[in-house]
């Protein structure tokens, strides 16, 4: 763990500074009583981790151990500040509540709906998750507009962001609304639908598990929904500032795509698996 002097040592150095891109003194980042202040004094970087969500984050019921692109992403983080890295167990739902009860500091995997941005702060997208088809054997297309047809049925979970994908590019098709995903996925396999609409991680997860069930499409123009990191809400920025910076860096360098496609071999996805040009 990392006591105060090595802290301000390692960061007075500027390499926090240089390595994300930060772009404000560390005299004001450190000015107010916020949470970069808390991770500072303390040398502990507490996150929230969901035991059964791979790829994003896993849990082992042996030993306790953690695995997901998410915890290979903030073991990073931890370690470029040498923190120590702490993880909370919890879910998706109640992750929200765990940031405004100032019980982590950050959660990774957040999508920032217009619900939960009333009540949190979100940093810059961490990925782009594309909206896809997985299409039965047979269905020919490359772009929305292949789609757009009537006679094309595209299964979705009612209300998700999968229904609004194809309410927004594929007007004209006939979609088959259902109450999740399970159900959508249950539509294509009896074949009450000719393609369900998911992002990409939840695409590849699906054909991993049933490589039967069709082909993966990307269809063009690529429409994306993102994943974040989210907040407690305060009036000190410099936290949430410089895990942005921090996430920009490396998303450059390549380190998040490779930690993605790296752990999706959790849900049994191969590297081979993902379609050509895939980016984040």
């Amino acid at each position: 763990m990392m006591n105060r002097r090595r802290f301000n040592t390692f960061l007075g150095a500027g390499m926090v500074s240089a390595a994300a891109g930060l772009k404000i003194g560390m005299g004001q980042a450190f000015a107010a009583d916020g949470s970069f202040q808390r991770v500072k004094n303390s040398g502990v970087l507490r996150i929230g981790g969901v035991p059964d969500g791979a790829p994003y984050y896993k849990k082992s019921l042996t030993d306790g151990s953690w695995q997901g692109f998410y915890i290979d992403i903030c073991k990073k983080l931890a370690d470029d500040l040498r923190l120590e890295l702490s993880v909370l167990e919890t879910t998706w739902g109640n992750s929200v509540l765990d940031l405004q009860a100032d019980k982590v500091d950050v959660f990774f995997g957040l999508n920032p709906t217009p619900e939960r941005q009333k009540v949190i702060d979100f940093s810059v997208p961490v990925f782009n998750n594309a909206f896809s088809l997985v299409a039965k054997d047979g269905l020919e297309a490359t772009s929305w507009e292949d789609v757009n047809k009537p006679e094309i049925r595209i299964a979705v979970d009612a209300g998700s962001s999968h229904d609004a994908a194809v309410t927004r590019h594929a007007p004209n098709a006939t979609v088959v609304r259902l109450k999740n995903q399970s159900d959508a996925t249950a539509a294509l396999q009896s074949g009450r639908a000719d393609a369900q609409c998911l992002v990409l991680v939840l695409g590849l997860s699906l054909r991993a598990k049933n490589p039967k069930i069709g082909k993966l499409i990307i269809p063009t123009p690529a429409d994306y929904t993102t994943s974040n990191a989210g907040f407690r809400r305060e009036d000190d920025q410099s936290w949430r500032q410089f895990v942005d910076g921090w996430i920009k860096a490396n998303r450059a360098s390549g380190f998040i795509k490779d930690a993605i496609i790296r752990n999706m071999q959790l849900v049994g996805v191969k590297q081979s698996d993902f379609p050509p040009g895939f980016d984040v």
